[in-house]
């Protein structure tokens, strides 16, 4: 089987996206099959490290980006299928090619929420984007998504009219390297801390957080800190980060909280191994990648009940009511004082990780792309 996997849009992606792209390209090499050829539209390495389209500064740029997605989208990747003959296209960006092409399609849709929440977006962008999605979800065409949840809510959008499979990812791999510059500026080898990876769009409801850390520390006697490192919303409508300033200040938690920005892949794997908890309050995930990687370096984490955060980390997290500020806080609380509990975590957490490896995430694509020989 000769399977094509379009890698174009890691030259803008960021978080999950970038990382399932990623790991699927490395797992491809990593653990190949004898009876599967892979065939990469662009070196996975350097696409991700183009900075052509990159933080667009005005909208002449961002209108220059579209129109090269477009481009490969509806044109460029067309004529590489007819040139290279894949049997199957896979697609990890949500959008496949509207063309009719001679090949089996696998489409990743990783999430529902440009369906779910769409005051998140700008109107004309949406209807554009869904506009795309909807014209490359033809012919022998299958959906791949992330979680159960995803599916059904996916179901709810787009019907059941194409096969839909739900392939767990795994989470990034994150080097060996590991940079203390952040530990040794903040003095967080001798302070606790509770952490927050990613950008700060408002599903991730990270003011809740900024609250809840607030009624926390007047629980306890020792100094806590909270390092929430990312940069703002990928837009106007879904930035949250303005807010958060505006908070700190609001709530004096100028010396607690701790805003280092985007950071490097070292930086982030000192910060997951002095944490004393990991806390992910968001209000809406297709998967949830920060869990895993939180428990994989023997971290305690705590997420909100949303069903996709409860069906990645199963009974190794400790899950509060969504949107529930006393009920977070409760937790936070809970974590501080119980250090068996805590204990018992991490060892839940670590086995639960081992579950979501480069490994079993290739397998299942394996297996579907050599099912999918006769018929999908």
């Amino acid at each position: 089987m000769k399977v094509l996997l379009d890698l174009q849009y890691l030259n803008v992606a960021t978080t999950g996206i970038k990382t399932y792209m990623m790991e699927l390209a490395q797992a491809a090499l990593d653990f190949p099959h004898p009876e599967i050829e892979w065939i990469f539209s662009h070196d996975p390495k350097s696409q991700a490290a183009d900075q052509t389209f990159k933080n667009p500064e005005s909208k002449f740029q961002r209108l220059n980006y579209h129109l090269d997605y477009f481009r490969w989208k509806e044109f460029q990747l067309p004529d590489l299928v007819k040139k290279v003959q894949p049997d199957i296209l896979i697609c990890p960006d949500f959008v496949s090619p509207a063309a009719s092409l001679p090949c089996k399609r696998l489409t990743v849709i990783h999430d529902a929420f440009f369906w779910q929440m769409p005051q998140n977006y700008p109107l004309w962008w949406r209807k554009y984007f869904l506009s795309l999605i909807r014209k490359g979800l033809k012919e022998d065409t299958k959906i791949i998504t992330t979680t159960e949840y995803s599916k059904q809510a996916l179901i709810k959008y787009l019907g059941n009219s194409l096969p839909i499979d739900v392939i767990y990812q795994s989470p990034k791999s994150i080097s060996k390297e590991v940079d203390q510059l952040l530990i040794k500026k903040y003095s967080l080898d001798r302070t606790p801390y509770f952490l927050h990876v990613g950008t700060f769009d408002k599903r991730k409801n990270l003011p809740l957080l900024v609250e809840a850390f607030e009624a926390f520390l007047k629980s306890q006697e020792e100094a806590f800190k909270l390092v929430l490192a990312g940069g703002p919303g990928q837009s106007v409508q879904m930035n949250d980060y303005p807010l958060i300033e505006r908070l700190i200040l609001e709530k004096g938690l100028e010396d607690r909280v701790i805003l280092p920005g985007y950071i490097s892949d070292a930086q982030i794997r000192s910060l997951y191994q002095h944490a004393f908890a990991y806390v992910f309050p968001s209000e809406n995930e297709g998967f949830g990648i920060p869990i895993l990687e939180a428990m994989r370096e023997g971290i305690p984490v705590i997420h909100s009940d949303q069903e996709a955060l409860m069906e990645v980390s199963g009974s190794a997290g400790i899950a509060f009511k969504t949107g529930d500020l006393s009920d977070l806080a409760e937790k936070m609380i809970l974590l501080g004082r119980e250090k068996a509990f805590r204990e018992e975590l991490v060892k839940k957490g670590l086995q639960r990780s081992k579950e979501f490896s480069p490994q079993h995430f290739i397998e299942a694509f394996q297996h579907l792309i050599l099912n999918a020989a006769p018929r999908i």
